[in-house]
Order: structure tokens, then sequence, then C-alpha cells
């Protein structure tokens, strides 16, 4: 995209981390805001910081579920027509062994980091590709936050590992699709590794019809863990939001927040190519692994 000024923004997650700092500069760049969190105090108080600023639509949203997307599609449609940037981007976090993750866990996480984007992109695509057969100015961008989990898959958090890979998986489809029926419509994947956001704390949003089994020993490693690796990033959410503009505006579909991890994903590639066993992920920290393997073997 190369202009902004008057153009609307749909943002889910948008009451912290990632959705709230591509509200500020979306803000900054003079767009429209929709800004939709499941968080209803965390939507309220960014709402009332874009007040007077640009126009806003706030909407208390839990994007796993089809109507709530639907009546939010409608809503925007109405109040703006087809938005120009969406940015599905709502997302929990949760880990353990594999096997041991409830029904419920995965109908929460899927629900959430897949199913989100889903909504986003089967109800804003078809308004967004209409708008650009009326008008050949129309320009519009689609970012999808997966995660680097959907380009790696670290032990302890499978289910958040296939959410995330199903999300790049849906987003690299969606790129080419587009390129195949418009030039004015784009579509950018972001893969985030960690960045001190809320997603560690993703369980206070957690729908009471889901709730939560009692935690096994992985699980309870997994939070800590997670806890841990995300309070200490380095490269925060605003830095990361720039990287979501400076991708729209270079046309780029692969946006990472930490670059020098790629190295991993390449030796995974070559494990693929060579038809090897996966590499150990720790193999550059092999300290971290054996404190892994002791404290779930109970060593």
């Amino acid at each position: 995209m190369k202009n902004y000024q008057g153009k609307t923004a749909v943002i889910t997650g948008a009451g912290s981390g990632f959705g709230l700092e591509v509200a500020r500069i979306a803000a900054q760049r003079g767009m429209n805001l929709v800004l939709c969190d499941v968080q209803a105090d965390a939507l309220e108080k960014a709402a009332a910081e874009f007040e007077g600023k640009v126009p806003v639509l706030a909407r208390r949203v839990d994007v796993a579920k089809a109507v709530e997307m639907e009546a939010l599609a409608a809503d925007v449609k109405l109040r703006f027509g087809a938005p120009n940037f969406v940015f599905n981007n709502a997302g929990v976090g949760a880990g353990g062994m594999v096997w041991e993750n409830s029904l419920a866990d995965w109908e929460w996480v899927l629900g959430v980091n897949l199913m989100g984007v889903v909504h986003g992109v089967r109800l804003f695509t078809p308004m967004m590709l209409e708008a650009a057969k009326a008008d050949p100015a129309f320009e519009g961008h689609i970012v999808n936050t997966a995660s680097m989990a959907g380009v790696l898959n670290a032990p302890n958090m499978g289910i958040y590992n296939v959410s995330k890979h199903a999300v790049v998986s849906l987003s690299e489809t969606l790129y080419q699709d587009l390129a195949l029926v418009s030039d004015q419509i784009h579509c950018s994947v972001l893969c985030p590794f960690f960045v001190p956001t809320g997603i560690s704390q993703s369980h206070r949003n957690r729908p009471a019809d889901l709730a939560a089994q009692k935690p096994t020993k992985s699980q309870l490693i997994g939070q800590a863990m997670s806890d841990k690796a995300v309070s200490s990033g380095k490269v925060t959410a605003t830095q990361v939001a720039g990287m979501v503009f400076d991708a729209m505006d270079a046309d780029r579909f692969y946006v990472f927040s930490h670059p020098q991890s790629l190295a991993s994903v390449q030796l995974r590639m070559e494990d693929v190519m060579q038809q090897r066993n996966p590499s150990s992920p720790f193999a550059a920290k092999s300290e971290i692994g054996e404190q892994l393997k002791a404290a779930l073997r109970g060593l």
C-alpha cells in the first residue's frame, strides 16, 4: 500500500500488544480504525486513546465465533465500506505435551489462532475484491499474525505450533490465490518470536465453556518457560508494528521479528530435503534441552 490517509484498518486483538501498536501507527497515518478485542476493558481503553483523533469503531468480538465476526463485518461495511487493511492478529498461547491437551484446549487455541484468521479472510477478502473491481485505485492488504512457531516445531508447545503452522499455510495460499485474481490486494504473514506482550497470560480471556483442566507437569513447565522467554524479549511490540507497515509499504510477504532465527528454519528445511530425522532445537544451547528433559522426566 502507498496511501493510508482516510483508509480503513480492521484490527483484531487491538486492546494490547501488536494490535494496539499497529492501531497507533495506523492512526498516525490517518486511517479509520476498527478495533476488536475479546477483553472489554482493554478494548475500551484503546478506543478512548483514539477518540477525537480518527474515526473509531470498537467492537468486543470473540474471533473464534463466526456469528460475532459476521456481525463485525456487517458493521464495518455499513460504517466505512470495504476495509483497506485487515490485521488478523488475535491470538492465544498454550503449551504442554501434545497428547496432554484436552479437547477444550484444542477448541480454544485453534478457535482463536486459526479460525479467527479464517473468519477474517473469508469475510473481508470478498469485500476488498469487490471494492477493487469497482475502483482501479483501491488498495488493500491483509496481514495474518502467525509466529516463528509456524515455521519451527519446538517441543512442549505442539498445540500452539499446529495453530500457527496452519496460519502460515493459509497465508501462503492466500497470497497465491490473490495473485491470480487481483493486482490491487496483497497479503503478508507476521512471524514474531519472543516479544513482550500479554500472550503468555492468554488464559485471562479463556471462555468459561472451554475452561482448562488441572494443568499437567508439562503444561506448568511450558507456562513457566513461556513467561520467562516472552518477558525477556528485547524486540518490542512497537518495533514489530513498524515492521508490519514496512512490509505493507514494500509489498513484502514474510515479516520476521527476529530474522537471525531463520537459521533454525534453514536447518529444518535441510532435514526435510535430506530426509533425515528432525534436528534438536537445542543444538546451540544443549543445557536448556537437558534441563527440560530432566524436569519432564522428574530427574
